[in-house]
């Protein structure tokens, strides 16, 4: 069985503002939970700040079966992985 594959450009969460702000941190938080199908292999990409890669990785910890992040830099890093195989 296949997981469903996920992306989430986190600059779309603060586009509206072009800014991402700590005051909204609860609101990205439950914006990517409802992207975020559960049991889905998540990737976070686009341009925001560190801290919100971060507590974004947190809130889906237990919801997606992996995470990874995704630059042009980098190319695809795996944060977690929850794969019982």
């Amino acid at each position: 069985m296949h997981s469903l594959m996920t992306t989430l450009d986190l600059s779309t969460l603060y586009a509206e503002t072009g800014q991402a702000k700590l005051a909204d941190l609860p609101a990205y938080e439950a914006r990517v939970r409802e992207l975020a199908p559960p049991g889905a292999d998540v990737t976070l990409t686009g341009p925001a700040p560190v801290w919100l890669y971060l507590r974004l990785a947190h809130a889906l910890h237990g919801i997606a079966r992996t995470l990874a992040y995704d630059s042009p830099v980098t190319g695809p890093v795996e944060i977690f992985n929850h794969d019982p195989r």
